[in-house]
């Protein structure tokens, strides 16, 4: 499915206009509206809203075409060899730089799809050079779960599945997908495997791990920052480590910025690290640091 394809399809399902979500994959979202159609066509303003809607489109546009990807070392906690690199989304354009700035103006102008289907299109190009073994996690917006484009056969993801693994993001979105053990059953008998971030803060974070019963969850990073010096951090991530191992789940400590960071999470039981004590996130592929 081609980037204009995607978008259309959005468009549509949010319109009414397809026949339904579910004749994509089987499962039903329930899409959200962007801001500017909640707003009303006909309120003082909009008019103006519109022609911001467009400049931003444009703005957009221009950030896509200047995207590229960073990539930052996910390694093993003990050994600290690669085990995985962490593709994230920069972009040239100075308008929409922030990676953050990007994803907020896919939101408002419901493009999602189209930022995912670029993002996934462009992670895997230099994985042939990466080592053999290293796993390529792609971080994915709730929605784009609904894509039919991930189970693609000549997708560039789906070429190598059991590579890669799709580290959910805004998973407050879930609550608009019914059925999404179905959705997750079928990427992972294509060989997709699955993340999520922000373990240990809110109930999206811990209802999404029941609901996803991921292969790795990364501890949120309010946990990992200065929990040596915590006793309470340190609890809590003793105790979410211990459940994780109880079921089968890797844990990965993001955002380490210290030795002192680095070697409590060892001793607390975490099995992978990343961080900017290890690497920094840079084109194709960073060294470790060790």
């Amino acid at each position: 499915m081609s980037n204009a394809e995607m978008s259309e399809l959005y468009q549509r399902a949010k319109s009414g206009a397809a026949a339904g979500p579910e004749s994509v994959t089987g499962v039903r979202v329930r899409f959200p509206e962007p801001a500017l159609a909640r707003a009303g066509w006909r309120r003082p303003g909009a008019r103006r809203e519109i022609r911001d809607s467009a400049r931003l489109g444009a703005t957009l546009d221009r950030a896509l075409s200047t995207l590229w990807m960073a990539y930052q070392p996910i390694v093993e906690a003990k050994a600290l060899s690669v085990f995985g690199y962490e593709a994230l989304l920069r972009s040239d354009d100075p308008a929409l730089g922030n990676p953050g700035a990007v994803l907020d103006a896919a939101e408002k102008l419901g493009r999602v799809y189209d930022v995912g289907w670029a993002v996934r299109h462009k992670a895997p190009e230099p994985m042939q050079s990466a080592p053999p073994s290293a796993l390529l996690f792609v971080n994915l917006h709730a929605i784009e779960l609904m894509d039919e484009a991930l189970t693609a056969p000549d997708a560039p993801l789906t070429k190598m599945a059991q590579r890669v693994v799709l580290e959910i993001t805004e998973r407050s979105s879930l609550e608009l997908i019914d059925n999404i053990s179905f959705r997750v059953a079928q990427l992972r008998e294509v060989g997709f495997r699955i993340a999520i971030d922000d373990l240990g803060v809110g109930y999206s974070g811990l209802a999404s791990f029941a609901q996803l019963e991921p292969e790795f969850v990364k501890l949120d990073l309010s946990l990992v920052r200065d929990v040596h010096k915590s006793p309470l951090k340190q609890k809590l991530v003793r105790s979410m480590t211990a459940l994780c191992k109880d079921v089968g789940i890797s844990v990965v400590a993001e955002g380490i910025e210290v030795i002192e960071e680095r070697d409590a999470v060892v001793e607390l039981g975490c099995d992978l690290l990343q961080g900017f004590l290890l690497a920094e996130p840079g084109r194709a592929f960073p060294a470790v640091r060790t």
